[in-house]
């Protein structure tokens, strides 16, 4: 019979607590016979009083609008999904999505945020973290309780005793000003009869910790450490009571001496109140707290899981440094902290310092720049011993320096009392590649490491140094590989609400997103080719890949006004080649100290993206019906097309800047009059890449680009040369020196095993693992042909000597995999195409075929 999923809700991996009151559904199906065709769905709503079932005639299973009322603020409600077929039959019903709002409404916030009022040194980065707390007494049994809560800063509540929720480093990074993220949470089974007490721990994180490079900023959002609590309870017998944050809470010092972003967390166990969050604890010496003043207009639900540990890792190696340091090897470069579990003498302290690689068998600290990156801890001196992780804090590392172990360090190491352990957004994986070739299955798992520990909260460009700052560029181009390898779409769609918020009223769009003061260079903000165009490109990407109208017609304006910026700048010529521009961003052959100068003029760059995005704006327009928009955006981009071939494309079809970026641009981004010119383009492109010895030559704007340039023009041999070079500079090439992790330059390692002079030496930075998504569609073969995969193409391309290869996808529809292997003269292959979508299958030297939802298998003669 035919089976049908519990629904999805919005882009949600778990509905709790959610910000749209009418929001849309999923589902996927299985087990339906050959041929079958969703024509009908029913969705059933449970509320508390009614249940209530809504049949509706469509094909549609991703996104489909909410059937019923919408929900109340603090509303649950379960919902069920049930297909017909063209048959005439129903499926049976899926199981139950239980599905609950949060507040949705400014007026349902009474609470305040509240926090101590100290007299602090407002620029120093040693301010203490602090704890608030209240006691009260609830008279009779609980049947639900939720906690909402965020705060001026980080905070991690407690209740009785017991810590709240799994998350952590929340509320998380938004344009606080507009948007300050609040968390719900279910403490019900948290509550008892009788005295209960209320807390949280407060730390300065991006709210009003250090940001930034040269010094850095502080106090950038707010000088305040505030907790903002609102804690509703239903008894047994209907009635109901609040708890919120207001002037009867109470305050007091942390053992937290110290905590930021950058530098680490300092930890006195001495200074602990133990038992600070139950009832019993007596805080009559505790301060009073200041109430503070949050606009509840500001409040919103998330729309992406949390930042949460999701793994552990012990070291794979314990060593001494010719200096005599104890270093732990955790065989992977990370992000997160490390957690000890430690038995010692009371004020023994235990630090350890944290770097991404070793020179000369020395952690080697200077990539960091200005960041601490140092945790200590100073034992109670409890004789069961003691065991303590950061709470505010996260690094990027792969080696820890352990100095003022109390024991034997190795014997505890191999008992399991240090353990890395890794944190990001808790985001769901949906894509899976593997091939013959170890060195590139190795890259493979280097992008998606470097992937998980960037995106913390927000899309970074780096984890470990005095910057972690949301980039514009490095997501825009990285924007289709990290949807091809987890589910961003509530994620990216979030952040692009900040973007919204911190784009210039003229249209501009800023180099990193949130805004936070900077030096020189970045200040004022200016108008940014390949950055900027996040603001068209990164919506246009999430709606093709998760098939989500909604981010489209939410981030339209935005999108246009970043269009109409760039056409003002550019002037009636469509030119756009006047004014700063990153160009193609750390070309390897730039100097290590200026990475713009690259090979390809950054105004074709810069006209080219141009172009680009005013396409993407039409094709906007055309999905949101919004033709007069279309037809207006669809000729600018036209217009554009052709300057750039007047200005940029020779008589002979070669380019003025005879350079790899210049022509993947000009192919990928379809601006050459015809077929002529891309094979001129691609023929040149290929000898490019032989002549450099099939070394990488471009930088963050052409490496996205470069490998599917090549093999849309024919070149797929030169683009595998490309993908299996080992010498620098090369994507193996940092494989084979050891790399863990993606580089953000193409030689932040040198041949000789030092680490580059240049200032921007990050060794977990994701843009240049964008060839990963073509390792998915060109090499494997899997590649959405409509939005959100309801058509998948199949067309893998062997090349390069690999003997097998294969890709899986979590679509909106269902798992679509393929898996080839190359036999003696023949290539087999096997896929699956998910129920609801259809594909098409264009094998080398095959003529291409549809395909319905099943598995299926092809065996074709191997291409001389």
């Amino acid at each position: 019979m035919t089976t049908v999923s519990a629904p999805r809700i919005e882009h949600h991996r778990e509905p709790f607590g959610i910000g749209e009151s009418a929001p849309r559904l999923s589902w996927t199906t299985t087990d339906a016979p050959a041929g079958w065709r969703q024509e009908r769905y029913a969705v059933t709503v449970v509320r508390d009083d009614a249940e209530e079932t809504v049949e509706v005639t469509s094909a549609e299973q991703v996104l489909v609008p909410w059937p019923t009322r919408a929900l109340d603020s603090r509303e649950r409600v379960g919902v069920r999904v049930a297909v017909q077929g063209a048959d005439g039959r129903w499926s049976s019903e899926s199981p139950q999505t239980w599905v609950e709002a949060g507040l949705l409404h400014p007026d349902d916030w009474s609470a305040r945020p509240v926090g101590l009022d100290l007299d602090e040194d407002p620029e120093s980065d040693a301010r203490r973290a602090t704890l608030v707390r209240r006691s009260f007494r609830l008279d009779g049994e609980v049947s639900r309780a939720r906690l909402y809560a965020t705060a001026h800063g980080l905070y991690e509540p407690e209740i009785n005793g017991e810590r709240v929720g799994s998350d952590t480093l929340s509320p998380g990074w938004t344009v606080y000003r507009e948007r300050l993220r609040y968390y719900t949470y279910d403490v019900t089974a948290l509550l008892v009869v009788g005295e209960n007490a209320l807390g949280a721990w407060l730390g300065d994180g991006w709210y009003r910790g250090r940001l930034g490079w040269r010094g850095g900023y502080r106090n950038v959002f707010g000088s305040d450490l505030s907790f903002l609590g609102q804690l509703e309870i239903t008894y047994v017998d209907g009635r109901r009571e609040t708890i919120v944050t207001d002037d009867s809470w109470k305050g007091a010092l942390s053992p937290i001496l110290r905590s930021g972003i950058y530098d680490g967390e300092d930890y006195d166990a001495r200074e602990e109140l133990p038992e600070w969050t139950t009832a019993a604890f007596d805080d009559a010496q505790w301060l009073p707290v200041a109430v503070r003043d949050r606009d509840p207009r500001t409040l919103v639900a998330p729309t992406a899981p949390p930042v949460r540990v999701t793994e552990e890792i012990a070291p794979v190696a314990v060593l001494t440094s010719p200096g005599g340091a104890r270093i732990l090897d955790f065989g992977q470069n990370l992000v997160g902290r490390v957690r000890i579990s430690v038995t010692g003498p009371r004020g023994t302290t235990v630090t350890l310092r944290t770097a991404e690689v070793l020179q000369e068998g020395e952690i080697y600290t200077r990539p960091l720049r200005s960041a601490r990156s140092s945790d200590s801890y100073t034992l109670a001196g409890r004789t069961g011993g003691e065991e303590w992780e950061p709470r505010f804090t996260f690094h990027g590392f792969r080696y820890a320096e352990v100095s003022g172990w109390p024991g034997d360090l190795d014997a505890d190491v191999a008992a399991g009392a240090l353990i890395a352990r890794v944190l990001h957004t808790d985001l769901e994986r949906t894509g899976w590649f593997t091939c013959s070739d170890p060195l590139v299955e190795q890259l493979h798992r280097n992008v998606v490491w470097g992937m998980r520990g960037n995106f913390v909260d927000i899309p970074t460009d780096c984890p470990q140094r005095d910057e972690r700052v949301g980039w514009t560029g490095d997501v825009q181009v990285f924007g289709p590989t990290a949807s091809t390898l987890f589910d961003v779409s509530g994620m990216l769609s979030g952040w692009l609400r900040d973007v919204e918020a911190d784009q210039l009223p003229d249209g501009t769009v800023p180099w990193f997103v949130p805004v936070i003061p900077s030096h020189k260079v970045w200040s004022p903000i200016r108008a940014g080719a390949a950055w900027g165009d996040v603001a068209t490109l990164l919506p246009w990407t999430l709606y093709q890949r998760f098939g989500d109208e909604g981010v489209l017609a939410t981030q339209f304006e935005s999108a246009r006004r970043w269009v109409d910026k760039v056409e003002s700048l550019a002037g009636p010529d469509r030119l756009w080649n006047e004014g700063f521009q990153l160009g193609d961003w750390l070309d390897p052959a730039a100097p290590p100290q200026d990475p713009g100068d690259a090979r390809t003029d950054r105004y074709l760059v810069a006209t080219a993206y141009f172009a680009r995005s005013a396409r993407a704006v039409a094709d906007m327009a055309r999905v949101l019906g919004r033709s007069a928009d279309a037809d207006r955006y669809g000729t600018l981009a036209s217009e554009v097309a052709a300057a750039f071939r007047g200005a940029y494309v020779k008589p002979d079809g070669t380019m003025t800047s005879d350079a790899q970026t210049a022509y993947a641009l000009a192919i990928v981004f379809d601006l050459l009059a015809d077929e002529t010119q891309r094979a001129i383009a691609g023929a040149r492109l290929a000898a490019l890449v032989h002549a450099a010895d099939n070394r990488i030559a471009t930088g963050f704007v052409g490496t996205p680009l470069v490998c599917d340039a090549l093999t849309l023009t024919g070149h797929a041999d030169a683009a595998y040369d490309l993908l299996l070079e080992q010498g620098c500079p090369s994507w193996l090439y940092q494989v084979v020196q050891g790399a863990t992790t993606v580089w953000e330059r193409w030689d932040a390692m040198l041949p000789d095993g030092t680490v580059n002079p240049g200032t921007m030496t990050s060794f977990n930075h994701y843009a240049l693992g964008a060839v990963a998504d073509w390792l998915h569609r060109s090499v494997a073969g899997l590649a959405p042909a409509e939005p959100g995969y309801r058509r998948i193409r199949f067309a893998p391309r062997p090349g390069g000597g690999l003997t097998h290869a294969s890709a899986m996808q979590r679509t909106p529809y269902g798992d679509a995999s393929i898996a080839w292997r190359v036999g003696e003269d023949e290539l087999h292959v096997d896929l699956v195409v998910p129920v609801g979508a259809t594909a098409e299958l264009d094998l080398p030297g095959a003529v291409r075929e549809e395909l319905g939802h099943g598995a299926h298998a092809r065996t074709v003669p191997l291409l001389p």
